[in-house]
């Protein structure tokens, strides 16, 4: 019996010291890009967040879905909604994006202190996640973001306008 126990115990320090050894093997990491280049738009979120009651409306966009939800705080009100799209509606929302203006476009101070409502874009690439709030008062970049609106619009229900 001990001599059971021994080649157990034996069978077990192994593998463990294997599967130790080739954790530790550093493996060389090739980043998985496919067809998608360090330009290529992979999601945008907008958001309008604010006003006294606490209102907002979230709508985030990939490649395939559209999903929107709205609400206030206040008086605890939810609602949800999401479509999927297809790849000529996706192409037709970014198409009015410059990818190379991503790192010009300028945000403005936040307008919730004073009971205002903030709009807030995140354009995401696989290189990197833009960041904008209430960039309307960029009179040079932001006239591309106030296009894609124009194009979200015929896509949302009016609720979520």
């Amino acid at each position: 019996m001990p001599t059971t126990k021994k080649l157990h115990l034996k069978i077990l320090f192994s593998i463990l010291l294997l599967s130790a050894f080739f954790s530790c093997d550093k493996k060389e990491t090739v980043p998985v890009t496919g067809n998608r280049t360090s330009n290529e738009i992979t999601c945008i979120s907008m958001s309008h967040i604010g006003g006294t009651l606490g209102e907002y409306t979230i709508v985030k966009i990939t490649k395939d879905s559209v999903f929107a939800e709205k609400g206030a705080t206040a008086n605890k009100t939810h609602k949800e909604w999401a479509s999927s799209i297809n790849i000529d509606t996706w192409k037709r929302l970014i198409s009015p994006i410059n990818v190379n203006d991503l790192d010009d476009i300028k945000s403005s101070p936040s307008q919730q202190p004073v009971d205002g409502i903030d709009e807030t874009f995140q354009i995401r690439t696989p290189a990197k996640s833009h960041i904008y709030v209430n960039s309307f008062a960029d009179t040079v970049y932001y006239r591309q973001l106030q296009q894609f609106k124009e194009q979200l619009v015929l896509i949302l229900p009016k609720e979520y306008q």
